[in-house]
């Protein structure tokens, strides 16, 4: 007989399978009423097991004491007395990080549920049909400090906020009229991913301005009004939401709750992929994103030709976009040119004590569906700045 309790951990096939050994008696029998071979039935008993003890469940090896939701079972210490018998346990758990992602997506996607759905916003009277505006903002860092006698600028909310707001403005307005327009925030798009300073994988103390609500609250301020401004001036906006390794968790709600946000403007699209790794087809032309903190350059373009063969072989010029090293790589490969975008935003303290050092700028490039790149407008932080202007 197989222990019941595994339920706990089992997914719908699982408990089929759990059902039909309760009933039959056997794990044998069970595959029989079932139809399946008994290797079937016993190779998913085997892997629920295993997964059950990962979470710290497995009695044959007196493992009783399960973690929590979230969480895995690193390891265990027994001891026993002279009579065989357990004395006591102690059990070491850590972060279960794929279960953690999984939680926050049903988090996220319940939250997005109850969000205001705006009302669609008027489209603009002429555009070109064939070309799409892909402005790109990477390593943007919303939320960071920095002071201009440390990294030779400063940043705050205020600034961060001002600055994007205008450049995007700007791109916007002096780029062709395009019909189409792909918004890509390619990743670090907030300095923080919660409550504690902190970078979610390695815990590096970040040097953040003021709490995580108002980085939040500012987030969605300015891209609400990116997004406006984009439909108002475009027939179709695509919005790409890159994971970066600043915001894992963040990069997850801001694309639920702007598809949620959007749901009634049908101009509006939001790229979905639970994968780091984004494309866009238009026309003849692949468009693919990655912030970069993943995969290497050079192995972009296998990967998305792997990943995404049918847009791969439909397409007859293709284009990759990443960030994550906040200055300027741009190299063709077969098949794919590679472009690695610079940050707008100002050095914090680990970058100017660590020597990083590279030209701020962000970009809009025109694709035209057959032709494949035909126009580019660079921005800079001190065209902005009113005492240059």
């Amino acid at each position: 007989m197989t222990d019941q309790n595994l339920r706990k951990w089992a997914t719908d096939r699982e408990l089929k399978y759990l059902d039909a050994i309760e009933e039959q008696g056997s794990r044998t029998k069970a595959a029989k009423k079932l139809g399946l071979h008994h290797s079937t039935v016993a190779r998913a008993i085997e892997l629920l097991e295993k997964r059950a003890a990962r979470s710290g469940y497995a009695p044959a090896y007196n493992m009783t004491h399960p973690a929590p939701d979230g969480f895995l079972t690193k390891g265990t210490s027994t001891y026993f007395g002279k009579d065989g018998q357990q004395g006591g346990q102690w059990v070491k758990t850590d972060i279960d990080r794929e279960r953690q992602a999984e939680i926050m997506r049903e988090a996220f996607g319940a939250m997005a549920e109850n969000v205001p759905r705006l009302a669609p916003i008027k489209r603009p009277k002429k555009t070109i049909d064939n070309l799409c505006n892909l402005i790109v903002f990477t390593d943007y860092h919303l939320g960071q400090l920095s002071w201009h006698r440390e990294g030779g600028a400063d940043w705050d909310l205020k600034i961060a906020e001002s600055l994007l707001r205008d450049s995007f403005i700007h791109m916007v307005e002096t780029a062709p009229q395009a019909k189409t327009c792909i918004l890509t925030i390619q990743g670090d798009f907030l300095h923080s991913d919660g409550l504690l300073p902190l970078t979610p994988a390695h815990k590096n103390v970040l040097d953040t301005d003021g709490r995580f609500s108002k980085i939040v609250a500012s987030a969605i301020r300015v891209l609400r009004h990116l997004i406006d401004h984009a439909l108002a001036k475009h027939e179709t906006v695509h919005l790409v939401m890159c994971e970066g390794n600043h915001d894992e968790a963040s990069s997850v709600w801001l694309r639920q709750m702007f598809a949620a946000l959007y749901e009634k403007e049908p101009r509006l699209t939001v790229n979905d992929s639970e994968l780091p790794f984004y494309v866009h087809q238009h026309g003849e032309i692949m468009l693919a994103f990655h912030h970069g903190h993943k995969v290497n350059n050079e192995q972009l373009p296998m990967l998305f030709a792997a990943q995404f063969p049918k847009v791969w072989g439909a397409t007859t010029k293709r284009y990759a976009h990443c960030g994550h090293r906040h200055h300027v790589d741009e190299k063709e490969y077969s098949g794919m040119i590679v472009t690695q975008h610079p940050t707008l935003s100002a050095r914090d303290a680990h970058s100017a004590r660590g020597g990083y050092i590279s030209q701020r700028a962000a970009s809009a490039i025109t694709y035209h569906e057959k032709f494949g790149q035909v126009a580019r407008t660079i921005v800079t932080p001190e065209m902005f700045d009113s005492a240059e202007s």
